[in-house]
């Protein structure tokens, strides 16, 4: 009888330890991503809301794959996917166990920008880019006739 009070006293103390330690220790698992820029100071877009400009290190809740949009005056706008893929310790069942520990998990994307080039933003060569591909779309076997008929009236000249 003695004994089986001690063995309930050591299972009362060990349980009311293991309470008091998670209770305390509070556990939680802190995921920080940071992004990166070459160069730095770019703004950066996750999922259509601002981030902050780079260097910049956030908290974040989600792992998967963000669409990520870069922007620099002077820089080509970059738009891309990131992907943040979970540790194996935040895998089922394994997360279970995880949330229960003071861990930190920190993910970084980094990207390079290209600066602007002057081509692009040449009208004449815009136009002349255009009809090259408006020749391409009409050319292919996929192009269609249109479904609608034509006007019955002439315009005015």
């Amino acid at each position: 009888m003695l004994r089986m009070t001690r063995t309930r006293a050591k299972l009362s103390a060990t349980l009311g330890l293991a309470l008091a330690l998670s209770g305390v220790g509070g556990g939680c698992v802190q995921r920080q991503l940071t992004v990166t820029t070459d160069p730095p100071g770019t703004l950066v877009h996750l999922n259509g809301q601002e981030f902050g400009r780079t260097p910049v290190t956030r908290d974040f809740t989600w792992y998967g794959t963000y669409d990520v949009e870069l922007r620099k005056e002077g820089y080509q706008t970059r738009k891309t996917t990131g992907k943040v893929i979970a540790p194996w310790w935040q895998w089922v069942p394994f997360d279970l166990f995880a949330e229960a520990l003071p861990l930190t998990d920190r993910r970084r994307l980094n990207y390079t920008l290209k600066p602007a080039t002057q081509e692009a933003a040449d009208p004449d060569r815009m136009f002349h880019r255009a009809g090259e591909l408006e020749g391409q779309l009409r050319s292919t076997s996929n192009t269609r006739e249109p479904t609608t008929s034509p006007s019955t009236t002439t315009p005015p000249k």
